[in-house]
């Protein structure tokens, strides 16, 4: 059992350019847990997720990912983008689509249908990848994330362009897989801090980490700026504290 944090973040910071997106983040993610990455648009979520799974270089401090500083060659990372709309007529079927999550330049069917059992998209194995739902789309993307045996795993904005069900499926799906995997999502809806969630990341420019999936208006107010009154934002009764 490795016995370093699953992510392990000192004295992060980042700029565009000259114009700072992240500053001073530190926190670390015990291996096993299940986090969600929250804030308002624009306020880093995405650009932190980047600098974590190494699509992005730090202009100060380091990410380490089991004790790996990123990027590394020895930790096998699964990440899923957000937007999966794009190229929607490209002839690619799911099968293809699962295959290009292992390394390069090889083969293995095995492999592939395993990670399609895995999302119960087995079935679907020959289909184009155009030709199924937004909700269906994200399952093959996470197929494709679990082909290489990741052991943490990335989602970017995952429940978005899914409907309420199709929501409620993949969360429920997440839920699975982090019995064996340490689980990341970044999301700009407070929504998605269901009852599988177990830590929460406030991001906005800087990072506020909070152990526990409840949101208290302290928690939205570090994150806005401004007093919001939860409800009305639209986040689940059952992640609130006494009120």
């Amino acid at each position: 059992m490795n016995p370093f944090p699953a992510i392990e973040i000192r004295n992060l910071s980042f700029a565009y350019e000259k114009t700072p997106v992240l500053s001073d983040v530190n926190f670390s993610v015990d291996a096993g847990e299940f986090l969600a990455i929250i804030g308002p648009n624009g306020g880093g979520k995405s650009t932190l997720m980047k600098l974590i799974v190494g699509l992005l270089k730090p202009s100060q401090g380091d990410v380490r990912i089991f004790g790996e500083k990123v990027p590394s060659k020895k930790i096998s990372v699964g990440y899923v983008p957000q937007n999966t709309n794009r190229n929607l007529e490209f002839p690619i079927t799911v099968a293809e689509t699962v295959s290009m999550g292992l390394p390069l330049y090889k083969s293995n069917p095995l492999k592939v249908k395993e990670a399609l059992e895995t999302v119960k998209m087995e079935s679907f194995a020959d289909r184009r990848l155009g030709e199924l739902s937004g909700g269906e789309r994200q399952r093959v993307l996470i197929a494709r994330a679990l082909a290489a045996d990741p052991q943490i795993l990335f989602l970017d904005e995952p429940s978005s362009n899914i409907d309420a069900q199709g929501q409620e499926d993949l969360y429920g799906l997440l839920a699975e897989l982090n019995k064996k995997m340490t689980i990341v999502i970044v999301s700009h809806d407070l929504m998605v801090l269901s009852n599988h969630v177990k830590s929460v990341a406030c991001v906005n420019r800087t990072v506020h980490f909070h152990s526990g999936s409840t949101i208290t208006p302290e928690m939205v107010q570090s994150m806005y700026g401004c007093e919001v009154d939860l409800i009305a934002h639209g986040v689940p009764h059952r992640v609130l504290g006494t009120h």
